[in-house]
């Protein structure tokens, strides 16, 4: 899935590339992309045509496009959705399920097209949604937002009893992290993901966020990370930073600081990767008599 540097990515190209075009046509081939709009396929087109796009934000793994009169196209890319913008005449996409037809100050007739093979993502009108969509109020601010406030997120990590790559999964206190970067900034500070966030010292925590950060932001500065075609900029080009991985994806692989054979456990429904050398297991807390 997509996380916050891949996203980042998208929403850059985006800013770009449709901010100031005029939405002329809108086009739902696929109505499960726009479910969750209430007013269904017609009304997410009728809500939409004509409208000005004013530029491109994002919160998290989300992301949205102010428009003219208030209101916001609100997007999530899921596991495998494309936002791509394409010459108009570019033949469609096998899995392209929303144009939207653009008329803007870039030379040529360009589509904006929603591609998404496996249709977890989707795309929805959030009325007056513009500077902050009331659906994503609850997300918390990313590592890479100005506006981030480390201490208390430092604070908030060191009082929860959960796993700390849990944890830093919970978009309700930090977003934008996911599986890939979770293991990569735990690596990085010889933190297993099974530790209890009430078991980290003040500069473990520090460490870790900061750690967060530094991973993100490198892999943003290489336009992300791509295991398959699935993940792409706005130009449908691929991100480079899974040349830089240290732990995630690398079960049996030595370690880059010990040798040590990297290890894959199934977390969540997914895997978490770690050195059993540098992240040891931490030892369960002692029963209280």
């Amino acid at each position: 899935m997509p996380e916050l540097p891949e996203v980042e990515v998208v929403r850059a190209g985006l800013e770009r590339h449709v901010t100031g075009s005029t939405i002329a046509l809108v086009e739902v081939l696929h109505d499960r992309p726009v479910r969750r709009h209430p007013g269904g396929a017609s009304g997410f087109a009728a809500a939409l045509t004509g409208r000005r796009i004013e530029g491109a934000r994002r919160r998290g793994k989300y992301l949205w496009l102010p428009l003219d009169n208030g209101d916001a196209i609100l997007g999530h890319l899921g596991m495998s959705g494309q936002l791509l913008v394409q010459p108009v005449d570019t033949p469609a996409e096998r899995h392209l399920r929303v144009r939207f037809a653009l008329a803007g100050t870039e030379p040529g007739r360009r589509d904006l097209r929603f591609v998404d093979q496996r249709m977890f993502g989707g795309l929805s009108v959030s009325e007056g949604g513009a500077e902050l969509p009331p659906e994503i109020v609850h997300i918390a601010r990313d590592p890479l937002d100005p506006e981030f406030d480390d201490d208390a997120f430092v604070a908030r990590l060191r009082k929860r009893t959960s796993g700390v790559k849990r944890l830093l999964l919970d978009q309700t206190l930090v977003s934008g992290v996911g599986n890939i970067y979770a293991d990569e900034a735990l690596w990085r500070t010889g933190l297993h993901g099974e530790r209890p966030g009430d078991r980290l010292t003040r500069a473990q925590a520090v460490a870790l966020l900061g750690n967060a950060r530094t991973v993100m932001g490198e892999a943003l500065a290489q336009g992300g990370t791509s295991f398959d075609a699935l993940y792409v900029n706005v130009n449908g080009e691929s991100g480079y930073f899974d040349r830089s991985l240290h732990a995630y994806g690398r079960e049996n692989e030595p370690c880059d600081r010990c040798g040590t054979p990297i290890r894959r456990v199934a977390f969540m429904n997914r895997s978490s990767y770690f050195c059993p050398r540098c992240q040891p297991v931490p030892r369960r807390r002692s029963a209280r008599v």
